[in-house]
């Protein structure tokens, strides 16, 4: 096991399954490690597979019950715990973020801050209403909406997020009654495994939340697939996705909220102010080294402004500090597994076959300390829009990113809609009117002006249209899914009387 920045040794984290209010192990284990340094072992995990996952739902089940009777507020209150708990831990979060999925340092601590943020939001809302008194056409009549619970929740997260997206999922629907089994990434199962332990601390009753460590085929379909599963909240890849809304379609019992990928595109107009679009690019494109869903790996520029765009953006691309994520120096880290990476070799290989003009030739890096890393830098390439390119439609996932040159607004709408996402995209322009017309006609659930496509504050949805997500949005407004909306009537008079004219005569 290698040693971390700075040459402090490390303790192996020795991960475990939380299920039912209790430490589990699994009779077999996988490790994480770290991908700015993979000779670095995080930790060692369960390998949950049908028993462990079984194991998980049916604690969950048996939890449902008591958990949904309690008291909205006292269910608030014990997330309110756990907050206090994130902000005591916080810096451990920190650099567990950074070392195990090699976020680097500044965008880990964003991470937790984040994370804070959610459960702080969850917390309060506990407090806010939880339904509505609404009129009727009778005035002796009294209708009421009220949000119930739908059971067993199955919370998928990715690794890119590890703190703050799970908590996305669990908390809201914690909150409203549900009960929850969370897995997490195997790339961030010790950032899972540390959330658990905060979970448990904070005083949640037995069952209510369970974390399960495990890949997908062996862990995750199973938890999706259980017949006591009533609701799956999934951040991933679309083939992913896709294949849980084709099951979830299948059971009239389960519902599914996904979060999925993006191609998102960043649009510089013609009067664009370079000192912010340039920066804004930089981040859209290489922050978390281009493995966030917001990444872009899109830049449609005005033609008349391509030329400066490009000269300024190339210079920048090749000015960033790629290292260890635990570097508070550097831009960006590594990106998190030799999968990623051979990813980014296949799209910068196939944007050569497509004709594309390569501007920067961005590969792996190697040798110092780069040597032991899952490091490359950022390959950007040029031409003219066509609708039948593979690489121009499909997500990267890693720094690799086309400057398309485009001839006025609308040409910039059209090109943007017809990518078969719809996550993200940023627009840089001085001209109101601009920026309005891109808030109408984008087809994203996420827009930003005079801004990188990056971050998310907590009391906002998050979620996309097409194959970036199903319509329901993750973060506050998920608190919308884990519910039913349930209707009631009360008559207060001595006898019926019907709305919409309908007799009440035997």
């Amino acid at each position: 096991m290698g040693a971390p920045l700075g040459g402090a040794s490390v303790t192996v984290i020795q991960g475990r399954n939380y299920i039912n209010g209790e430490w589990r192990d699994a009779s077999e284990t996988f490790e994480s490690v770290n991908p700015s340094d993979i000779r670095e072992t995080v930790g060692v995990f369960p390998a949950s597979g049908k028993a462990e996952a079984d194991e998980a739902i049916a604690a969950a089940s048996a939890a449902f019950p008591s958990w949904k009777r309690l008291s909205r507020i006292n269910r608030g209150e014990i997330i309110d715990n756990f907050a206090q708990l994130l902000k005591r831990d916080r810096d451990e979060l920190i650099q567990l973020c950074a070392r195990e999925v090699g976020k680097q340092w500044n965008e880990s601590y964003a991470d937790v801050i984040e994370a804070i943020h959610m459960t702080q939001f969850v917390a309060g809302y506990a407090r806010q209403p939880n339904g509505f008194v609404v009129p009727s056409e009778i005035p002796a009549k009294d209708a009421y909406i009220i949000r119930k619970p739908k059971g067993v929740t199955v919370c998928i997260a990715p690794w890119n997020f590890p703190v703050a997206i799970p908590l996305w999922e669990v908390l809201p629907a914690v909150l409203e009654g549900n009960t929850c089994v969370l897995k997490p990434s195997p790339y961030s199962s010790a950032c899972g495994y540390k959330l658990a332990q905060l979970l448990d601390e904070a005083g949640f009753p037995k069952g209510v939340v369970n974390v399960i460590h495990g890949g997908g085929p062996d862990c995750g379909e199973v938890l999706t697939h259980h017949p006591d599963t009533r609701l799956i909240l999934f951040t991933g890849s679309f083939a992913v996705g896709q294949s849980i809304q084709q099951f979830v379609a299948t059971d009239p019992i389960k519902f599914a909220a996904c979060e999925l990928g993006g191609k998102n595109q960043l649009l510089v107009l013609d009067d664009a102010n370079m000192d912010i679009a340039i920066p804004a690019a930089v981040m859209s494109a290489y922050k978390t080294s281009g493995q966030r869903c917001v990444s872009v790996g899109r830049i449609l520029v005005d033609r008349t402004r391509e030329a400066e765009f490009t000269e300024r953006f190339l210079d920048a691309s090749q000015r960033l500090r790629i290292g260890n994520a635990m570097d508070r120096d550097v831009f960006t880290g590594p990106l998190v597994n030799e999968q990623g990476r051979e990813k980014f070799e296949r799209h910068n290989a196939r944007a050569r076959e497509e004709g594309f003009e390569v501007l920067l030739d961005g590969g792996r890096l190697t040798g110092g300390e780069h040597e032991h890393g899952y490091f490359v830098s950022p390959f950007v390439y040029r031409g003219e829009y066509r609708d039948d390119s593979w690489v121009l439609n499909e997500e990267a996932f890693s720094p690799h990113v086309a400057i398309l040159p485009v001839d006025g607004l609308d040409e910039a709408i059209r090109i943007h809609n017809e990518v078969p996402y719809g996550l993200a995209a940023a627009v840089i322009t001085e001209d109101y009117r601009k920026w309005r017309e891109c808030r109408e006609e984008l087809e994203v659930g996420l827009l930003y002006v005079n801004l990188p496509s990056i971050g998310a504050e907590v009391h906002l949805p998050f979620g996309g249209m097409k194959r970036s997500g199903n319509g329901h949005p993750g973060a506050a407004t998920l608190i919308d899914y884990v519910t039913h909306r349930t209707a009631f009537t009360v008559n207060h008079d001595h006898e019926i009387k019907m709305a919409q004219g309908l007799s009440a005569e035997l």
